[in-house]
């Protein structure tokens, strides 16, 4: 079972945040603690950046443009990630939403690339992503069967033209987008589907969840998710918009714990009377 600890936005563009967030992850047993990372002159629709938005960190209102800028690191607050990454023994990765995005990452030593839901309909930075990473995730959220599958087309198209002989890894993840997510939206059996669709593909299925609390994820991994990512936050009510969808320290830390003792709990379906039971039963009949 890998993990990836969304870190996101979280940190709204303060680097001690992130790192905070960082160790965090790290002290849980995450695997992975990932970013997103984003061009805001090019994400942002033309739309919405001059529409006013008022943020804690500015006394007077600002514009939505200003904003993402706002919370976006920088180059030498990534340098700072990947070199703390590196001291404290974590693993980091990233989402890129754009093509400017994707290109800065190919400088950090990253094995794996995620994908957002919002970005699988962009062929243009799956190829790129393909081209550059072995190892991607892509999640599923408000996208179509169809816009699923062209996204894994395109992406298994790539690796087989360009590195037919090098090892590839594809990580397919069930998402619901919206946070947080409703109980009765999570759809876990969607999971089942994704296996029967894709594991014969060769490619790992995943959950990312969005929902409040932890009790849906443990059973993703029960449907047979082999990567669960969640969102992380050092206090739901710190400001931002994915805060609520977020877990803290002590349910992120019971859900690497039980996480892991899935097989465990599971066991080998055959039947029998455990030494722990011996007694009991010497009592009993």
């Amino acid at each position: 079972m890998i993990f990836i600890a969304e870190i996101g936005i979280n940190h709204n563009g303060d680097l001690d945040k992130a790192k905070e967030l960082i160790n965090m992850a790290h002290e849980c047993g995450a695997d992975y603690a990932k970013f997103q990372k984003r061009n805001p002159d090019v994400c942002v629709p033309e739309s919405q950046k001059t529409k006013e938005k008022i943020v804690p960190w500015r006394k007077e209102p600002t514009n939505y443009l200003d904003y993402k800028h706002d919370i976006e690191l920088s180059e030498s607050d990534y340098d700072a990630i990947d070199k703390h990454c590196k001291k404290i023994g974590i693993k980091w990765s990233c989402s890129p939403w754009d093509m400017d995005s994707a290109m800065f990452l190919t400088k950090y030593p990253l094995d794996l690339i995620k994908i957002p839901s919002a970005k699988i309909t962009d062929l243009e930075l799956l190829e790129y992503c393909a081209m550059n990473w072995q190892t991607l995730v892509i999640s599923t959220g408000m996208s179509t069967e169809t816009e699923i599958d062209k996204a894994i087309h395109t992406i298994e198209r790539v690796w087989k033209e360009h590195v037919p002989n090098l090892p590839t890894k594809l990580y397919i993840m069930h998402c619901n987008s919206s946070y947080p997510a409703l109980d009765e939206e999570l759809n876990l059996n969607y999971l089942i589907t994704l296996s029967e669709k894709y594991s014969q593909r060769g490619h790992i299925i995943g959950y990312s969840g969005h929902e409040q609390g932890i009790s849906a994820s443990i059973v993703a991994g029960t449907l047979g998710a082999e990567i669960i990512e969640r969102h992380i936050t050092l206090s739901r009510s710190d400001w931002g918009t994915d805060q609520a969808a977020s877990i803290i320290r002590e349910q992120l830390y019971k859900l690497i714990r039980d996480l892991h003792k899935i097989e465990m709990w599971r066991g080998d379906g055959c039947k029998k009377i455990y030494e722990s039971e011996v007694p009991i039963r010497a009592k009993l009949r």
